[in-house]
């Protein structure tokens, strides 16, 4: 009877406002409780297993690790089991009643004045007392693997006080039961609990189960009529599918050698994490043990073509416990365009799990993450190259972003970056002006959009020059990034230089022309700050174009990129203003040489300003609703 006998006891924390800060700061989360729990849980089972390998306990030869989490949403409880390896009562004196740090008055006045941040405790063994966040009252059954040890029942309603006997348990291993607070009944719902173990457990390394406690009672009371006549077919494999089953994977793809995976097991798990059923475009398998452990999958997926709706998401674990989304410390930011897992179990982290300290190694697996990417995306260009051009246009604006924002990802793709030109073919920077040195020299021409710009590339292609694509909304930055890198380089687009296509004529030539065909714009157009050039361009179908230079483009692209929209003018900064091109070998722009008033004049020079416009530029609401009624009266004086 001596061995029943209750202790009581205070935990050594040595303060009482200990607990309203755990409760309140420990996590940012509070649903975590559950990952902390289940994750103990598996600790224990692990441990187990590892003394059965040193030859230090043996199990039964059915012996099945599970976990099992039970919910009653009528009585209010949470309760997680596991059949590990237990505790004595001398094991819970030493692991539960003593919380893991020393000195605590002075950890009280270390943090009194910060209550409002976020990581309050940072490095101390609390995850147990996570359970205090979610519930008034907390019972642990525990009984050790150890022959001849008693079980124990250990209760602390509020945390600050506990209970400790003899237990009554007699299977091996420890049962959790949280008595929920009145704003935690929520972890006793059915849904509710299977959506966190979905997010936190989805991957541990022990089988977990689920059973709503409730619905099995109900079940019991039931009365049903068992049929027997087709008991001859329950076979031993329908008889297994009936069974429960875990809710977990114990052995996700990313644990297993990546000779010993297909394709299609990658694809599935693909869809299965990320609920993307848009097939990725391919995937690189982390596989790593030193000098530190790191095993993961990324994926590339098939990616929007708006830079800004990039999403991606890339799960960390350690030791197959899920941590966060996306932290950036273990992650390069470009990286997280990407989907992925990354399970790094010697990750330094703190008590929360969700956040890390602060170590220098944190940096050298973010190093290894982007060295892998970079080398699995130059290996393809060297040895897969049809492939590569084909995943392109998906991949390019993740690399232009990683050349941004990593110097050594840059570098190393430096060499891959590819450009597709008018052709549809695709070159590198070194090739393209390679192939042009002789007609422009250094400078690459590129396309914003192929139909607002369609008679430029038709000049281009008739002269025999290329012109590259670049459409996307970040290579505005990276063609600037492209220049600083190469100083003797200058992107323009396609529209700002038109040297190339101009007969060679005098200047006194155009002089009057220029002067007259000034005045009749400005003066039908009712624009006097209008700038007009007349050349004599070697295509005669162009009538017109509005030139732009690329300083005074590039400010108003990003002057839309801020947000901040309406008409810019470039001179209010120093840049230079739109220069009206036209052409005096078209037959339009000729008629107005001769005919320089008139009603067709008026019509035609109007005509003329909005088509350039229109090549350079999408005109406003007000000024296509105008140019499309001065087309349809063009038309009429045609007809007529």
């Amino acid at each position: 009877m001596a061995d029943n006998k209750v202790t009581k006891g205070s935990l050594s924390i040595n303060s009482e406002n200990i607990f309203p800060i755990i409760k309140k700061w420990l996590y940012s989360d509070h649903d975590i409780f559950l990952r902390e729990l289940v994750s103990n849980g598996c600790d224990a089972i692990t441990k187990l297993k590892k003394l059965d390998i040193m030859g230090e306990w043996t199990p039964a030869d059915d012996e099945e690790f599970k976990i099992e989490v039970i919910a009653s949403s009528k009585d209010k409880t949470l309760t997680i089991i596991d059949n590990g390896l237990g505790m004595t009562k001398d094991e819970v004196s030493e692991y539960i009643n003593q919380i893991a740090f020393s000195g605590a008055a002075a950890f009280l006045e270390k943090y009194k004045d910060k209550a409002n941040e976020e990581q309050i405790i940072g490095h101390f063994g609390l995850g147990f007392y996570s359970a205090f966040m979610v519930a008034d009252k907390v019972t642990i059954d525990s009984k050790s693997y150890r022959k001849g040890t008693k079980p124990v029942h250990w209760v602390s309603e509020g945390g600050t006080e506990f209970e400790m006997s003899t237990g009554d348990k007699e299977e091996r291993g420890t049962t959790i039961t949280l008595y929920l607070n009145e704003d935690s009944y929520e972890f006793s719902n059915e849904y509710r609990v299977k959506e966190v173990l979905d997010k936190y457990c989805s991957f541990m390394p022990v089988p977990i189960f689920f059973t709503n406690a409730d619905e099995a009672l109900e079940e019991k009371e039931e009365v049903v009529d068992v049929d027997t006549k087709d008991t001859e077919a329950d076979t031993e494999e329908t008889k297994e599918d009936k069974g429960p089953k875990p809710i977990n994977d114990p052995t996700p793809l990313w644990t297993k050698h990546p000779n010993d995976c297909t394709d299609e097991e990658y694809k599935d798990f693909y869809r299965k994490v990320f609920r993307d059923f848009k097939e990725p475009l391919f995937w690189i398998h982390l596989n790593m043990d030193y000098p530190f452990n790191l095993k993961g999958i990324l994926y590339f997926p098939k990616l929007n073509t708006e830079y800004d709706t990039l999403e991606g998401t890339i799960k960390l674990y350690n030791n197959q416990v899920f941590i966060a989304d996306n932290i950036k410390e273990v992650i390069p930011e470009f990286l997280l365009l990407l989907k992925g897992v990354i399970d790094c179990p010697d990750l330094p982290l703190n008590v929360s799990r969700s956040a890390l300290q602060n170590d220098g190694f944190v940096k050298k697996i973010s190093d290894y993450i982007t060295k892998k990417v970079a080398d699995k995306l130059a290996g393809m260009c060297k040895t897969e190259k049809e492939e590569y051009e084909k995943f392109w246009d998906d991949l390019s604006p993740f690399i232009k972003f990683g050349c941004l924002k990593d110097d050594k990802f840059n570098e190393k793709m430096t060499d891959y970056i590819l450009f597709k030109n008018i052709e549809g073919k695709y070159v590198t920077l070194p090739e393209y002006l390679e192939a042009g040195k002789e007609k422009y020299e250094n400078k690459v021409f590129y396309i914003t959009d192929e139909l607002e710009q369609a008679s430029y590339i038709k000049m281009f292609k008739e002269e025999g020059m290329d012109a590259v694509l670049l459409n996307h909304n970040i290579d505005n930055p990276f063609i600037t990034h492209l220049e600083q890198a190469n100083s003797n380089v200058k992107f323009l687009r396609i529209d700002a230089d038109l040297d190339n296509f101009k007969e060679e004529v005098s200047e006194d030539e155009l002089k009057d022309i220029k002067e007259n065909l000034t005045e009749t714009f400005k003066k039908i157009l009712d624009n006097d700050k209008l700038s007009v050039t007349v050349d004599k361009l070697k295509n005669a179908d162009i009538s017109s174009m509005l030139q732009v230079s690329e300083d005074s483009r590039r400010m108003a692209d990003m002057m839309k990129a801020y947000g901040m929209g309406g008409d810019f003018d470039p001179t209010m900064f120093g840049g230079e203003g739109e220069i009206l091109v036209l052409n005096a070998n078209n037959d339009l722009v000729k008629y107005v040489i001769d005919n320089k008033e008139g009603e067709l004049t008026e019509l035609i020079v109007k005509q003329l300003y909005d088509l350039a416009v229109l090549a350079n530029h999408p005109l406003s609401a007000e000024g296509m609703t105008a140019f499309v009624k001065r087309s349809n009266d063009i038309l009429k004086k045609l007809a007529l």
